[in-house]
């Protein structure tokens, strides 16, 4: 037996199938480490090249998810290869076809893996029709756990537009939000949409967690871009609570929840994303004074925004990550 072989092919198909189970099984522990540089590197790259290409960055994510399976495949099948290479006598020609080339083994692995059960090359002792059955049922967790694993992510990615395009139809920026809001006298039709948005965005940020990938699922339309939304919330709840008077804020609970989900989200980032070199513009209470809604004094509204820098900070990293800038009412 050659054991080198042996020794590479096991070593392939364990870091295969403990990414693969890593990735998709465990909610708590994010992707693997293999899928994790992956999807870094993959992000990187198309970012240097296409930084003002939505088009093209909107690729990303099915790239990733593509290149991650066909990662998995791709060491499931060469340790296995090697596996069954490291024996001259493991695989039996049944058709006397003559000595068993490195073709025939990837052969016989792929059509195993996928249990496919041609016949033509047969495992030809006990050891080896043991490796053939684990070398199936790898195959058969492969598929199973790759095919829920696309469909999970690929539902968090219509999730997580939908939340965007919930905030967005508001307005594309704080000011603009908070406007569509105001009915003259109070804030009170804001109480429902705050709780759909906490909602959405608890369920985002849980996805996240549970589908790292979910973030390099670029949206080539701004509207439909959750960093995006969330910064425009961002805006309209800081303006909310630090820069409209008491008497004209919704409900308290309602918009501390609302905020409360806001720094969920970037805790779950926070390994992934640091915090900007500057802080975000701040919303623009003059303009609601405007409107006719009770404004505290510049100076009083500018000391609270101190409080919030490092939150802005990370939230402006999230947005120009996702190669955005920070949002405004006049963006379309």
């Amino acid at each position: 037996m050659n054991l080198l072989y042996f020794g590479l092919g096991v070593a392939f198909i364990a870091v295969a199938i403990g990414d693969l189970l890593w990735t998709t099984l465990w909610v708590e522990g994010g992707a693997g480490p293999l899928t994790t540089r992956l999807m870094s590197w993959t992000w990187r790259a198309l970012r240097r090249t296409a930084e003002r290409h939505s088009r093209v960055l909107s690729l990303v994510g099915p790239l990733v998810l593509v290149l991650t399976l066909l990662g998995w495949l791709v060491l499931l099948w060469a340790g296995w290869t090697l596996v069954f290479a490291s024996a001259e006598r493991a695989l039996v020609d049944t058709l006397n076809r003559g000595r068993i080339s490195w073709a025939d083994r990837v052969y016989f692995t792929g059509y195993t893996l996928f249990t496919l059960g041609i016949g033509d090359f047969v495992p030809r002792t006990g050891v080896w029709r043991i490796a053939t059955a684990l070398a199936t049922g790898g195959g058969m967790l492969f598929v199973t756990l790759s095919v829920t694993y696309v469909l999970s992510v690929l539902d968090a990615v219509s999730q997580k537009r939908a939340f965007a395009s919930n905030v967005t139809g508001l307005g594309m920026g704080g000011k603009e939000l908070l406007r569509s809001a105001w009915n003259g006298e109070d804030f009170s039709s804001l109480d429902l949409p705050l709780n759909t948005f906490v909602s959405q965005l608890n369920t985002l940020s849980a996805n996240h967690k549970a589908y790292p990938i979910l973030h390099y699922f670029h949206s080539e339309n701004p509207r439909q871009a959750a960093p995006v939304s969330i910064a425009i919330l961002e805006d309209a709840l800081t303006a909310l609570r630090f820069g409209v008077r008491e008497a004209d804020r919704p409900n308290p609970a309602v918009v501390a929840n609302a905020r409360s989900s806001i720094g969920g989200y970037l805790d779950t980032l926070e390994s992934t994303i640091q915090s900007a070199d500057h802080t975000p513009p701040p919303p623009d209470i003059d303009a609601l004074e405007e409107t006719g809604i009770s404004t505290v004094s510049s100076d009083e509204f500018s000391e609270s925004l101190e409080e919030l820098a490092d939150r802005r900070r990370k939230l402006r990293a999230v947005v120009e990550d996702d190669a955005r800038r920070w949002p405004s009412s006049d963006d379309t």
